[in-house]
Parts: C-alpha cells; sequence; structure tokens
C-alpha cells in the first residue's frame, strides 16, 4: 500500500490530540522516518557502487562496448592475443585512473581547473620547443620510459576551464563572456594545429564549444560562428598542410587517386558493404585478414565490425553508444551546480562528437582526419584520457547523490 496515502487515511481517523492529526507542526519527512524506517522521503539508499563513486549505469554500457572492441580488435589484429592483453592492459590501467578520479569531488575539480589548463598550455608549448618529432609530426614529450601526448590532458583542461569561467557567471553568456572563453578556446587549439595534428584540434575545440553549448549560447552567435567560419575557408585553405589538402580532396572523390590517397577510404566503404546485414562472420572477415584494408586495428576497426558483423552489428554498437551518450547527459541533466553541469554535458557532446567523426570517417560521409573509434581503437594515451573524463563523470554523478543524502 502506499505510504503517502496510509497516512492521509490513518491521519482522518485521529483525535486532535494524536501524533497523526498536527502533522502540519512537525515536519512529515521526520514524522515518516520516525515511523516508517524503511520509507525515505527524498533519501537515497546508498548502494555499495555509488559509496566508492561509480555510477554503475554508465560502467555497464563501458565495459559492454570495451568487451565487443576487444572482440573485434583480436579478428583485426589476426587473432594475435599479445595485442588483444596489452589492450587490455590499457583498459587495466584506465579503469585504474578512472577510480582514482571518480573520487574527486566536482568542487575540487573546480578549484583546480585553472591550474590544469595552465600546465597544459605550458606544455603544449613545450612541445613545440623541444618535442619528439614522428611521422611528420612534432606531438610528444619523451620522457624516458614513455612518450607522453600534452593535447589529450588538454581534452580535459580546456573544458575544465571554461566550465570554470562560465560557472559564476550570467547565463546565458554575454558578449564579453563569449569573448574570453573565445580566447581561452583558440590559444591551446593554435598550438595543437601547429604541431600538426588536426584531428586532436578539432575534438579539443568540440570539447571547449560543447561548455559554451550547455551555457545556453544564443542561436544568433551559433549562426555568425558558421558563416565565418564558411567565410574564412578559402583563406584557411591555404594554410593546411598538404596531406590536409590531400584528404579533402579525397573526400570529395575518393577516386582520384585509388591507389593513394583514395585507396584508404574506398577499401573501408567496400568491408562494411560486403558484410551484408549479418556479415561475414567473426574472424571471416578479407579486407583486413589479407591486408587490403590499412589501419585496420586503429583509425578503421568499425570497417572490420561492419564487414563481420554486418549492418546488425553496427547498429548494437551504435545503440551502446547512444546508451552511454544518454547516461552523460542525464548526469549533466541533474548535476547540482553549473560548474557539474556544464563541464559534464561537454564531456558527453565530445564522446558522441567522435563516434560520429571516426564512423563518418571511415563510412566516406567525413574527411579523414585519423581520430579512433572511442573504447574500440587499439590505443593508449586517448583510452586513459577518455576514461578519465568518464571519471569525472562519475565523481558528478555520485557526489550529487551523497549531497541529496
Amino acid at each position: 500500500m502506499n505510504v503517502d496515502r496510509f497516512v492521509i487515511a490513518f491521519t482522518k481517523r485521529q483525535t486532535p490530540n494524536s501524533k497523526l492529526y498536527i502533522m502540519n507542526k512537525i515536519d512529515k519527512r521526520n514524522f515518516l522516518e520516525q515511523w516508517f524506517p524503511s520509507y525515505k522521503i527524498g533519501h537515497h539508499h546508498l548502494s555499495l557502487w555509488e559509496r566508492i563513486h561509480i555510477d554503475l549505469p554508465l560502467l555497464i554500457g563501458l565495459l559492454l562496448i570495451i568487451i565487443a572492441g576487444l572482440l573485434v580488435l583480436f579478428s583485426a589484429a589476426s587473432e594475435d592475443v599479445l595485442i588483444v592483453v596489452r589492450q587490455m592492459v590499457r583498459f587495466g590501467l584506465a579503469f585504474g585512473v578512472m577510480f582514482v578520479v571518480a573520487q574527486i569531488s566536482p568542487s575540487r575539480l573546480k578549484l583546480w581547473a585553472p591550474w590544469l589548463y595552465g600546465i597544459a598550455v605550458a606544455l603544449l608549448l613545450a612541445v613545440l620547443v623541444i618535442g619528439y618529432t614522428g611521422k611528420g609530426a612534432q606531438r610528444w614529450l619523451n620522457l624516458g620510459l614513455f612518450r607522453f601526448q600534452p593535447s589529450e590532458l588538454m581534452k580535459l583542461a580546456l573544458p575544465m576551464m571554461i566550465a570554470w569561467y562560465m560557472s559564476d557567471r550570467q547565463l546565458p553568456p554575454k558578449a564579453s563572456s563569449l569573448a574570453l572563453a573565445g580566447v581561452i578556446l583558440f590559444v591551446p587549439v593554435a598550438f595543437i594545429l601547429k604541431q600538426p595534428d588536426l584531428g586532436t584540434a578539432i575534438m579539443v575545440a568540440v570539447a571547449g564549444f560543447g561548455v559554451l553549448l550547455f551555457a545556453g549560447i544564443g542561436w544568433r552567435w551559433l549562426i555568425s560562428g558558421a558563416v565565418i567560419i564558411a567565410a574564412a575557408a578559402p583563406v584557411a585553405w591555404h594554410f593546411l598542410h598538404s596531406y590536409q589538402r590531400g584528404r579533402v580532396l579525397t573526400f570529395l572523390n575518393p577516386e582520384r587517386d585509388p591507389l593513394g590517397s583514395g585507396y584508404h577510404i574506398i577499401q573501408s566503404k567496400i568491408a562494411i558493404g560486403s558484410g551484408g546485414f549479418l556479415g561475414k562472420g567473426w574472424l571471416n572477415g578479407t579486407q583486413s585478414h589479407l591486408n587490403f584494408l590499412p589501419e585496420h586495428s586503429t583509425d578503421f576497426i568499425y570497417s572490420v565490425l561492419g564487414e563481420e558483423f554486418g549492418l546488425l552489428g553496427g547498429f548494437i554498437l551504435l545503440s551502446l553508444y547512444l546508451l552511454v551518450t544518454i547516461r552523460c547527459f542525464y548526469i549533466a541533466y541533474h548535476a547540482q551546480d553549473n560548474f557539474s553541469r556544464l563541464l559534464a554535458g561537454s564531456l558527453g557532446f565530445t564522446f558522441f562528437v567522435s563516434v560520429f567523426v571516426n564512423i563518418g570517417m571511415v563510412s566516406g560521409i567525413l574527411p579523414v582526419v585519423g581520430l579512433p573509434l572511442p573504447l574500440f581503437s587499439y590505443g593508449g594515451t586517448s583510452v586513459v584520457t577518455l576514461m578519465a573524463s568518464f571519471g569525472i563523470l562519475m565523481s558528478i554523478s555520485t557526489h550529487r547523490k551523497l549531497i541529496a543524502t
């Protein structure tokens, strides 16, 4: 029986001297907690997961995507167990980072945001001066035992900084606030483009823009920005590197160089199309196993999924990504302060865009920009950064519930 209805019905039968009759003189919450210990109005009984700051629905979604990714990676890597084990070790490290970050309260993250942003900008400057150069790009700092890519840190530092700046100001933001936020965003993006690293620069810009989007930036600003970008495109074309121009031309017409710059996307579309509705079956893909499909364990791993599991497999994976994204936005919607709300919304938006860009890239509807498929592609630094962002989301989710109780 509903407890509220029971209380109302029981009250009507009491005398003016009874406890239930004078409920208007006492706090209803305290009364129900005393007389009905299992019923807590506005209270949330913390589970073990919430006490250790883990958002269980989000964790389940992440694990399902990771397990599917490891299965496809095993096939894409020509059944090389060692590669799968290395990726599992990286995920183990990444989950450790996620757990540690989840223990940090949003208020402390807000306090650290300007410092983290300053350190990340300084590291990007260091990359331009003493950075390690590989494959024609200067993107890493050589720390001896390993190489560190500071631009990955900026994927977290930039949205945290803009969320910190916007959280104590009027929302929707005024022109003056947007101008300074634009400077905060432009500086690291310019440094990353200088390396050059167009894919990471785009995602860092998306992370910063996501904060402004959730801050309530007006449509006139969005339309004005789109017009400015379109007008500046011809000028920006002359500042692109030759390989970046080639990617744009290949996107417009892959068949212009089928054995050169267009080879990747042509083979990717062949792999996805040949999978049909149900696919050829796990470990039965020919494009990857016969090495027709380049980068099949990293940027183009979705093509392997499409070939072996078909349209159905792709739909299931996209559904999992969508569920994780919805959970991120749910956490943002229920956040208890502007900083947490803006940051969580931006992280969820960035995750969604990174999935969209990669799948659009391998499907031929977007230019190739060298972005991995989150939680699916073989990689190290990007996995750790991504799981750290989910640690922030879990912190916002579980600390909110602790405050509510």
